[in-house]
Order: structure tokens, then C-alpha cells, then sequence
């Protein structure tokens, strides 16, 4: 019996559905032109939900939905930014990779900050985070 062939790596980001709803396609990872995500991808993937729009806030970029944030890049060129979680996610993300995700300072990560460090995140972790914030913060229908 010849050896089963691992599937292969799909090279264009999720559709904006799918990333939004979560419904990827098993065992399928998503290629970026680097090894980690970049400050590009992390724009890039924030863009990709319903309504979703970049703004600036306090000198850097901002992803709104409905006009509330649900994700921040700290500066453009940065290894770091920021998704709004609901705390229960966050102790999830923080668990699943400590090194990534940390909480912010104060009463923002007790609400559910959290830091993401780019190039410690796995594509995975980030597109699930994104989702989340992206869910937490869309208006409801």
C-alpha cells in the first residue's frame, strides 16, 4: 500500500465566512509568506470579518466592528498586538500558548486583553483569537 500524502497547504487566507464562523477545513493550515504571522497577516486576517475596518487609536492601528475594537496592532512594523477577549478565552489561548498570549496590564486583562505576540503565535492560535475578539465585539442581529 503506498504512503498516504499529508494534505496539502492552502496558500490564500480563509474566506472571510469561514474565518469569521471557524469553519476551515480539517488538517488544512493556512500558508503565510513567513514562518510566523506578521504584522501584515494579523491585519490582514482582522480585515477579513463582516464590517470589519482599520482606524487609529492612541498612535497605532485599531480593527473595529460596529465601531468597537476587537483587535490593535501596538505600532505597524510591531511583533505584538492586542485582541479583546472574554476572559475564559483568554485563559484558553494562554494555556494552549503560554509564550504568545499574555494578559495586558491592570483591570484591561482582567477584562479580557490580551497580548499576542506574533512571532511566538501559531496560525492557528491567531485566527481562533481573531474570531473570538471579532465575535465579542459584532454587533448582534
Amino acid at each position: 500500500m503506498p504512503p498516504i500524502a499529508p494534505p496539502p497547504r492552502c496558500t490564500r487566507s480563509p474566506s472571510p465566512s469561514a474565518a469569521r464562523t471557524g469553519r476551515i477545513y480539517p488538517g488544512v493550515r493556512f500558508a503565510y509568506p513567513s514562518p510566523m504571522p506578521n504584522a501584515d497577516d494579523f491585519r490582514r486576517l482582522a480585515l477579513a470579518f463582516d464590517g470589519a475596518e482599520e482606524k487609529a487609536h492612541m498612535g497605532h492601528p485599531d480593527f473595529r466592528v460596529g465601531g468597537r475594537i476587537f483587535a490593535t496592532l501596538q505600532v505597524p512594523d510591531s511583533d505584538s498586538g492586542m485582541v479583546s477577549l472574554h476572559p475564559e478565552q483568554q485563559e484558553l489561548a494562554m494555556e494552549a500558548e503560554p509564550e504568545a498570549f499574555t494578559p495586558a496590564a491592570g483591570a484591561w486583562g482582567r477584562g479580557g486583553s490580551t497580548l499576542v505576540t506574533l512571532s511566538l503565535v501559531s496560525d492557528e492560535w491567531l485566527e481562533r483569537t481573531l474570531d473570538w475578539a471579532w465575535q465579542k465585539r459584532a454587533p448582534r442581529k
